[in-house]
């Protein structure tokens, strides 16, 4: 795959926790590589290590499960648009659908980029490298991340305002958005679309509860300039590589795009822009 990466540690790499070590190789998430190391599962250089913190050289020590070698994976990246009533975890002590029920069965582990709550839909991104993960999640970022909500009440600018101004919530907790507008009002209810530039935990829905106002619908259709579009739901697709440069550029990790590579980011935007409501 062109857009696919191999990770290729340095030979000077510093030392970082057995368990991180096999989430950065992308064998599995750092907390099920927790299980196994406490599970007696894991060697290092030939020997049972049970501290998942015990430290290691990625670049230089070997690294076995069950007695197979760990080597770098290839670097996936996707696009999932999450249907609504699916739970955003490995695995679910009740029982429910996961959005892994959507991968097709042969697929590496991968782990979301963050989540949707149950009853939210839309864009979520997986991926089996946890760095490029933890940089696009962290708070210093300020991706944006579009939404469009459906509330069973009216909507007038006042609201909007209010949104933007940002309310305290029961548990002292404030929350705002960076932009909300209207996108199509009918007689009882009205699609909105807001924009996040952070987020907390049904940081949207919390907002609303707190108005009085119902949500009927969340979904999410953009993170960054990478657009939801025409997917289906329970639909995944590889991100494509001008897409994780956009994101990449968003965070200041890429080189500004050459002029070919701007026109077919134009073109897919063009493709990506149908309002879903």
């Amino acid at each position: 795959m062109r857009d696919a990466d191999v990770t290729r540690p340095s030979k000077q790499s510093r030392n970082v926790g057995l368990a991180r070590a096999l989430s950065k190789l992308g064998y599995c998430s750092r907390s099920h590589a927790a299980e196994l190391i406490r599970a007696g599962q894991v060697t290092l250089n030939g020997s049972v290590r049970r501290d998942p913190e015990t430290p290691v050289n990625v670049a230089a020590d070997r690294i076995e499960v069950d007695a197979q070698r760990v080597a770098a994976q290839q670097r996936l990246y996707f696009i999932l648009n999450k249907p609504r009533g699916i739970v955003t975890t490995a695995s679910d002590e009740k029982g429910r659908d996961t959005v892994y029920a959507f991968l097709p069965s042969h697929t590496p582990w991968l782990a979301p980029v963050g989540r949707l709550d149950k009853a939210s839909e839309g864009l979520l991104l997986l991926t089996n490298d946890s760095e490029w993960a933890a940089r696009i999640l962290a708070p210093a970022t300020h991706l944006d991340k579009t939404y469009h909500v459906q509330i069973a009440e009216l909507a007038d600018a006042e609201l909007m305002d209010a949104l933007v101004r940002g309310i305290t919530g029961r548990d002292g907790d404030f929350l705002n958005v960076k932009r909300a507008s209207i996108l199509r009002q009918g007689q009882r209810n009205v699609w909105l679309e807001i924009v996040l530039d952070s987020g907390k935990n049904r940081h949207i829905r919390r907002m609303f509860d707190h108005l009085g106002i119902e949500v009927l619908r969340l979904v999410r259709v953009a993170i960054g300039e990478v657009q939801l579009g025409e997917l289906p739901k329970g639909t995944v697709r590889p991100l494509a590589p001008a897409e994780r440069q956009l994101l990449d550029r968003a965070r200041g990790l890429a080189a500004p795009a050459t002029r070919t590579h701007s026109a077919k980011v134009a073109a897919h935007k063009r493709r990506s822009s149908r309002i879903l409501i």
